[in-house]
């Protein structure tokens, strides 16, 4: 293994700027830098992260704190993506990731900025954790840079990132009505989540505009889930007077409930309708492919990981609020009402 005591031979220059190189110090010259970090390039040269470390005073690595109330885990189509896209853009700026190994519902039992700063991570980003846990004030006052994915979280360090919720369910809605729809139901996470709750609020607003009804009795629970989902199907089948389509805040509960009614001999997208939210890869090789909003997940890892950079580099940045746009995507789960 090269060390900089060999690029700097090679390069002409002294081990000292060969250092100050690999430590982003700005009193490099630019042609210098180039020459440095080609030869690196060509001579395979690794820094070393803990020397690195030490003299930036980073670790070069983030904490994940990963919570999720359903229990599904990393395995979930939607965590899943998200997170392979921070993994990959954070990986291109030096960092590690760690996961923090506890899904208790209060963040363990130090909290999450007490858990952060044991393990000196540069920062943390925040997956699945739901508005009440305890030790979320703490982490969003505390000095350490911190992104949240799906949760409204504002601070001197903490900023946060969503697709937009309210404008998905809005299309969702809009489509059905387009397509002859009156009566529409709603499957979903009411109020513990950011994305339940906003998705339930573009619903009700879209309905209001629309001048169509709103009936609690077609507001049916779901926490994500696909079997979550096949319960909300069973509920719909009691109702006396169910509506004609339904708006499902997640593709796993309008699988789920597509498996249901199709279980009772009922045809999703002739029979009744349903509108899916998320877009993971399954939901288009269901019978019939499921017509959802798309979430797009790469942009939300990419977005969140440079913002979370940024944030750690550069101590003046202010913390971000992102929202990234949805896509309505038809398939076959929609029927048309003349």
């Amino acid at each position: 293994m090269p060390t900089i005591y060999d690029i700097a031979k090679r390069a002409g220059v002294s081990a000292a700027t060969v250092s100050r190189v690999f430590n982003g110090r700005p009193d490099v010259s630019p042609r210098t830098r180039e020459k440095i970090e080609r030869i690196a390039r060509e001579m395979g040269y690794q820094p070393n992260a803990v020397a690195r470390g030490l003299a930036t005073k980073r670790s070069m690595t983030i904490g994940v704190f990963f919570q999720d109330h359903v229990n599904s885990g990393l395995r979930h189509p939607f965590f899943h993506d998200v997170l392979a896209a921070f993994k990959d853009v954070v990986g291109t700026y030096g960092y590690d990731l760690l996961f923090f190994a506890s899904n208790a519902e209060d963040g363990g039992p130090e909290g999450f900025a007490a858990r952060a700063r044991h393990r000196d991570v540069d920062g943390v980003l925040l997956v699945g954790v739901p508005r009440t846990d305890p030790a979320l004030p703490a982490m969003v006052q505390s000095d350490i840079p911190c992104m949240s994915i799906d949760l409204d979280l504002l601070g001197p360090r903490a900023g946060y990132l969503s697709s937009d919720n309210i404008g998905g369910a809005r299309q969702a809605v809009c489509h059905l009505y387009e397509k002859g729809h009156r009566t529409i139901g709603f499957v979903g996470d009411r109020y513990g989540t950011k994305p339940g709750h906003d998705r339930l609020l573009g619903y009700q607003q879209t309905l209001m505009e629309l001048g169509l009804p709103f009936r609690q009795d077609w507001i049916l629970p779901g926490d994500f889930t696909e079997e979550s989902g096949y319960r909300a199907g069973e509920m719909y089948l009691a109702l006396e007077d169910p509506p004609t389509a339904v708006f499902c805040a997640g593709d796993m509960m309008a699988i789920g409930m597509m498996r249901c009614l199709a279980d009772h001999g009922l045809v999703v997208g002739r029979d009744v309708s349903i509108v899916g939210f998320d877009d993971i890869a399954v939901a288009r090789y269901v019978t019939p492919g499921l017509t959802t909003i798309r979430q797009n997940k790469e942009e939300m890892g990419t977005q969140a990981a440079k913002a979370l950079v940024s944030l750690i580099e550069s101590p003046q940045t202010a913390p971000p609020v992102l929202t990234i746009a949805t896509e309505l995507v038809e398939r076959g789960t929609v029927a048309i009402l003349r």
